[in-house]
């Protein structure tokens, strides 16, 4: 049964890898006999790749902007070249935030989330599939968010991008599932991350009002990625498709 989840010899992609939860997706994947390629806005992603090298995981880093088009499919085959032409894994775990009111949301902060939140997945599961279908085996796990279910508030472009690559893997899911791919979502819930500091701040009353509505008491974190991730990435997902993983505490069900 062990067996049925060891990564050893895969080689994934995973972008937003070096923070995060994308970077306990990353180091999840790894720990599980995975080579990792780890796409960051920065510079830094080639500094945690060489972190995780020092600790004796096979990691590779490529900073890329995901909101060019042309730099994103440079740096899958790029990625590509790095695992020696192989690819089974792909994990779109990258994503930005804006908060405004929606009657006061910024054309240019909706396109930049949209860009970066839904188009880029979209791209990067295009190429990966084509790679897949090729030897008919492969999987795709993109981040969806519990805000697929409700709109949230001040995040109408976040909300609309993740509704989106829901349905996005759905509709992935419907056409290569006969082919050896399964495409589908993690939900994370409420994560103590960077991109929750305007609400994990004690003094804003939305803190209290999230963490007393989650039932394991605590908000997530990227080690609480780790499990699904791996189960997703491997054989022991290999008939479950299109599906939709909530990572939340049980948030959804209080």
């Amino acid at each position: 049964m062990l067996d049925m989840f060891d990564l050893t010899g895969h080689k994934a992609i995973v972008t937003g890898g070096t923070r995060g939860l994308g970077r306990g997706a990353a180091e999840g994947l790894m720990e599980a006999g995975a080579e990792a390629v780890i796409f960051g806005s920065s510079e830094k992603a080639r500094e945690v790749a060489a972190e995780y090298c020092a600790k004796g995981f096979k990691c590779h880093g490529i900073a890329v902007d995901l909101a060019d088009a042309e730099a994103r499919e440079k740096a899958f085959y790029e990625a590509l070249e790095l695992l020696g032409g192989e690819l089974q894994i792909l994990i779109n775990a990258a994503g930005v935030q804006s908060r405004h009111k929606c009657e006061e949301f910024p054309m240019e902060d909706w396109n930049r989330v949209l860009n970066v939140n839904l188009n880029a997945p979209f791209a990067l599961c295009q190429l990966a599939g084509r790679e897949f279908l090729k030897k008919g085996y492969g999987k795709i796990i993109n981040f969806s968010s519990m805000t697929f279910h409700f709109g949230g508030f001040t995040i109408p472009a976040y909300a609309a991008s993740k509704g989106g690559v829901t349905q996005m893997t759905k509709a992935f899911c419907n056409e290569w599932a006969g082919h050896g791919i399964t495409v589908n979502c993690v939900a994370p819930g409420y994560m103590d991350t960077e991109m929750n500091t305007a609400l994990t701040d004690p003094n804003n009353p939305r803190f209290k009002e999230i963490s007393d509505r989650i039932p394991a008491h605590r908000w997530g974190t990227g080690e609480d990625m780790k499990g699904a991730c791996v189960f997703l990435a491997s054989h022991a997902s290999d008939y479950i498709n299109g599906a939709v993983l909530p990572v939340d505490g049980g948030y959804l069900v209080k």
